[in-house]
């Protein structure tokens, strides 16, 4: 088995995990910049370090930090918010020209007459009318117009990406969920939220955090891509390049029955239409159930047999999450040079009361494709926007505490 040590100094109490470009967006358990600072400061690998790889990028936090010190990165996600929240973080925008523009849109908002919009078709929103005010509706239409047909294309996701949280903040759903809650019927009709006045605050906040990024930023050149790691990587994006390090923080379990990344995404991937924008969460690992799986383990076959016993179907929900993760293991780790490490992030999800541990499951699936386990630390999760309880069963009603502790699993490239 492969031990754990437990240190403090990996916990980072009270920090500010908005810093730089960290805070334009939310996102479902994002990775703390402080951490993946650290394991690029005391876990580079030996020699050269020119390339990072994030094989689940999610708001691209790593790339960012690899930015600050000059790498050059790799990042991907399938859900297209991800790959929107990652790039605008690690542009090096023109900060004046952004302002002018805030400056044209602010004026023109000012001119807003809801007597001269005309009629729009929202089939591509789930339930548009459920979901929002007639007036909220016709102000995002009305700002989305504006933003669109005159921002330059050199900034246009910039202006996006704001927008993209007031989407979501100007529904009627419940502050602090993932998942697609609606308030409850006796709140909405005191729901006060201004599109416009939110959409202001929003760039400005993230002007300032574009301000102290563009003061440490170096040269380093991202690419944000929307590869699917189970399927492989194409070596189009690599280029014939070795990854010198990695540092992600994976799913702990298919979408369905952990954090719902898709449906917190789909406020913005249905109003801009993006690609699968209502799939994400049956492309992600585990989406897609499987009868016959690929891999083979030791450290949690005693845990995922007691599943098998307890109920059938969550066991092959879990050994199909499994399955795709480690396939998407043998890809990494066929992308990183002799000598480079990988460093995961992960937690360890309960099913039907069962703990499942993901750390040893990760160091087992690369020491499988030629690494060595060098350090497993496990840090207390104290301010990681997960939700507070889950349904290990997938039934109403039947909840626990999610999992307070997180483990950094670093190993090397033989």
């Amino acid at each position: 088995m492969y031990p754990r040590t437990y240190s403090s100094e990996w916990d980072f109490k009270n920090v500010n995990t908005k810093e730089y470009t960290h805070g334009y967006h939310n996102y479902p358990a994002m990775m703390i910049p402080q951490i993946a600072r650290k394991l690029l400061n005391e876990y580079r690998p030996e020699g050269h370090f020119g390339l990072l790889f994030d094989p689940y990028m999610g708001s691209g936090t790593s790339l960012v930090e690899a930015s600050v010190q000059g790498i050059d990165s790799i990042g991907t996600d399938i859900n297209p918010l991800a790959c929107l929240i990652a790039e605008v973080k690690t542009t090096r925008y023109d900060a004046n020209r952004l302002k002018e523009f805030l400056q044209f849109l602010t004026e023109r908002l000012e001119t807003y007459d809801p007597r001269l919009q005309g009629e729009y078709c929202y089939d591509h929103i789930t339930k548009a009318d459920y979901w929002y005010s007639a007036e909220n509706l016709a102000k995002l239409r009305f700002l989305t117009d504006l933003i669109d047909a005159h921002a330059d294309r050199s900034f246009v996701n910039f202006f996006r990406l704001a927008l993209s949280e007031v989407i979501r903040e100007s529904s009627y759903t419940r502050n602090g969920e993932f998942k697609r809650y609606r308030i409850a019927p006796s709140k909405i009709s005191k729901f006060d939220v201004d599109p416009f006045k939110l959409f202001i605050r929003k760039v400005q906040r993230n002007l300032g955090g574009l301000s102290a990024y563009s003061t440490v930023a170096h040269p380093g050149r991202t690419v944000v891509s929307n590869f699917n790691t189970i399927d492989g990587i194409p070596q189009r994006i690599f280029k014939g390049r070795k990854a010198d390090m990695v540092i992600t923080s994976p799913p702990y379990g298919d979408s369905k029955t952990t954090v719902a990344y898709g449906q917190f995404s789909r406020w913005t991937n249905e109003w801009f239409q993006f690609e699968n924008a209502q799939k994400i969460d049956s492309l992600l690992m585990g989406g897609q159930l499987k009868t016959e799986f690929s891999f083979r383990t030791e450290t949690i076959a005693r845990e995922l047999e007691q599943i098998k016993e307890v109920d059938r179907r969550r066991y092959v929900e879990v050994m199909t999450f499994l399955d795709d993760y480690h396939r998407s293991i043998a890809h990494v780790s066929s992308v990183v040079r002799s000598g480079g490490r990988v460093c995961y992030v992960v937690g360890n999800r309960t099913v039907k009361g069962i703990q499942i541990p993901l750390d040893h499951f990760t160091a087992e699936m690369f020491e499988q494709n030629g690494f060595r386990h060098e350090h497993t630390y496990v840090r207390s999760i104290t301010g990681k926007r997960m939700p507070s309880v889950t349904s290990p069963s997938n039934k109403k009603g039947a909840n626990m505490n999610t999992m307070h502790s997180e483990y950094i699993v670093i190993l090397k490239k033989e």
